[in-house]
């Protein structure tokens, strides 16, 4: 069981980039930057079986469109497990699209996005991922944005056996980010850069084929880390009812098109 306020020289590899990722302060501020020639990214030191862990992000500012930066857990392999947080830059004046995706067995097409209540540009917001046995929930400054149950029971295959690290990049990505593709990125507004800082990770940390966390641990059921057996309570269903009211603009449970054949099962026991 673990719970760090994070350190960047502790607690993360800056791995490609070739310099464009920067650890400053001391380790308690984190930059990444785009150019034409490359991107960067970084990945957490420890890899984790369930937890809570929350990043502050201040996205690349003005005309960001062909730009995704990302924050994701992810497990290596053909079958793996991934949580995403990724979001795609916009021409200046536009809003950003968070666009957010749970992995299962190598299978996604779990596609939920939004926009943001605010400027993600202007200022750094916590971006969270809770993780446990029985839910995924994606946060925002601590509002919930989004909620994905363990439905094994109905079939549905869920995150809960691979170890994951946390990964961020800053990438372009113009064939597709920004309105499908049609807006490309402006290289002369480069380098852009968005910035981190205060990353915590309250987990189980996964280690030579054990877990920091075992069932007798009290902090897991009690205390802060009560995130083991944590879900919405019903202020917090509020919240994410407002926020999928006015802020969802895409939801694959909703795309009948996409599914002629019927709607994924999980979208069906909501």
């Amino acid at each position: 069981m673990t719970a760090s306020s994070a350190n960047f020289l502790n607690d993360v590899d800056i791995t490609w980039g070739d310099g464009r990722g920067k650890i400053l302060n001391n380790g308690q501020f984190l930059t990444l930057s785009l150019d034409k020639a490359s991107g960067s990214g970084f990945q957490s030191k420890n890899q984790y079986v369930f937890g809570k862990f929350d990043m502050q992000l201040k996205l690349v500012p003005g005309n960001s469109a062909g730009t995704v930066t990302t924050f994701y857990m992810k497990s290596p392999g053909s079958t793996w497990d991934e949580i995403d947080f990724e979001f795609l830059g916009n021409l200046s004046g536009d809003p950003y699209i968070l666009h957010t995706n749970v992995f299962s067995q190598g299978k996604g097409n779990k596609e939920q996005q939004f926009y943001l209540w605010f400027d993600p540009t202007a200022d750094f917001h916590t971006y969270s991922i809770l993780w446990n046995p029985q839910r995924i929930i994606f946060s925002v400054d601590g509002t919930p944005i989004r909620e994905f149950k363990n439905m094994e029971s109905k079939g549905v295959t869920f995150p809960k056996g691979q170890p994951m690290r946390l990964y961020s990049s800053l990438w372009n990505a113009d064939d597709w980010a920004t309105r499908g593709g049609l807006v490309k990125t402006d290289w002369s507004q480069a380098p852009f850069t968005a910035s981190y800082r205060n990353f915590n990770a309250d987990g189980c940390v996964w280690s030579n084929g054990a877990s920091s966390c075992t069932s007798t641990s009290p902090s897991l059921v009690s205390g802060k880390n009560g995130w083991f057996s944590q879900e919405l309570d019903s202020t917090a269903q509020q919240k994410l009812q407002w926020v999928q009211k006015n802020y969802m603009i895409y939801n694959y449970c909703t795309d009948f098109k996409r599914f002629p054949q019927g709607l994924p099962a999980e979208c069906n026991t909501s």
